[in-house]
């Protein structure tokens, strides 16, 4: 795993990604809320605490589900579904839009800040241990 590069790429961009809180919202008209992309693993509302719902990798509401609506490879609505019509969309609290949350490289307005180039790059070690990984990303 190539984790001092994680290290060394997110501490350039930590203090700007931390200035806003961003959030994660799917579905067909982007209503449903999937967790905080940027808060800290002890948030209830973080994706970053396994222990939570949006962090747990058996809720469905979860990014980090494999077998659910939100965090399958194969459903229109995920972010991990390469070929994804509707993914999540990155907000912050005031609605600005930072892109579409995918792996789909080809979707328009796809959020490309270093934050999400590295979960998209490592979402499949990520889930299955999302407390260590927020603790190398963010620590």
């Amino acid at each position: 795993m190539n984790k001092v590069i994680i290290i060394l790429t997110t501490s350039l961009f930590t203090s700007y990604i931390t200035a806003q809180t961003l959030h994660l919202y799917g579905g067909e008209n982007h209503d449903e809320y999937l967790g905080c992309l940027n808060c800290d693993k002890y948030s209830t509302s973080s994706v970053w605490n396994e222990y939570g719902t949006y962090g747990s990798k058996y809720n469905s509401k979860s990014i980090w589900n494999e077998y659910g609506t939100y965090g399958s490879d194969y459903s229109s609505y995920s972010p991990w579904n390469s070929y994804a019509s509707d993914p999540p969309v990155v907000v912050d609290k005031d609605g600005g839009f930072y892109g579409y949350f995918t792996v789909n490289e080809y979707k328009s307005k796809r959020a490309t800040f270093d934050l999400a180039l590295i979960i998209y790059k490592y979402y499949e070690d990520i889930r299955k241990d999302v407390g260590e990984w927020y603790d190398e990303i963010f620590d």
